[in-house]
């Protein structure tokens, strides 16, 4: 009987706490996602909820479906969705909203078993980035999607709205 040989693989850990704990050698660079929650808006549905399985790219939308980095590959009339990569931080006064950033995901229509989509990765990532360096960017998001988003974001917590900086008013078209 052959002996196995079990090889232990190395992983990343996202989900810590400080990753410049220690020594400062093994981890760091990592980025710490504690304080990210990634809502999903289905403006055609008039849906927005949470799905944490977004920050590993295994979201219920996500399920199922072949991406590729051209808008062409979800075929004809796709179905529009956006991942809000949305930052929380904790000040004296209490939680608030400080960064918001918003990522496109287009899926065909068409039924098959695996379906086909429009997702562009690095595009994820750079707003993610943007999101965890308290950033809003989400004026490229259409208007029924960003009132979806105001009225959910409102209705979640008013304390975390009214901490929240006057930007994101701004980018949610209500300061202007």
């Amino acid at each position: 009987m052959p002996e196995r040989i079990s090889k232990q693989k190395m992983s990343f850990t996202i989900l810590s706490g400080d990753s410049t704990d220690g020594d400062g050698g093994f981890g760091i660079g990592s980025i710490n996602l504690d304080n990210m929650t990634p809502l999903i808006i289905d403006p055609e549905e008039n849906d927005v909820f949470i799905d944490m399985d977004a920050l590993h790219a295994k979201s219920k939308i996500e399920k199922m479906v072949r991406f590729k980095p051209e808008k062409e590959h979800a075929g004809p009339n796709p179905k529009r969705y956006w991942i809000v990569w949305l930052t929380l931080q904790n000040s004296g006064s209490g939680p608030y909203y400080s960064g918001a950033t918003a990522s496109e995901i287009l899926v065909s229509r068409e039924e098959r078993r695996i379906k086909l989509g429009y997702k562009s990765l690095p595009e994820h990532v750079n707003y993610m980035d943007k999101s965890l360096k308290n950033q809003f960017v989400l004026s490229h998001m259409d208007e029924r999607s960003l009132g979806l988003l105001r009225d959910y974001l409102k209705e979640y917590d008013e304390g975390y709205w009214q901490r929240s900086s006057e930007e994101l008013e701004i980018q949610l078209h209500l300061g202007m």
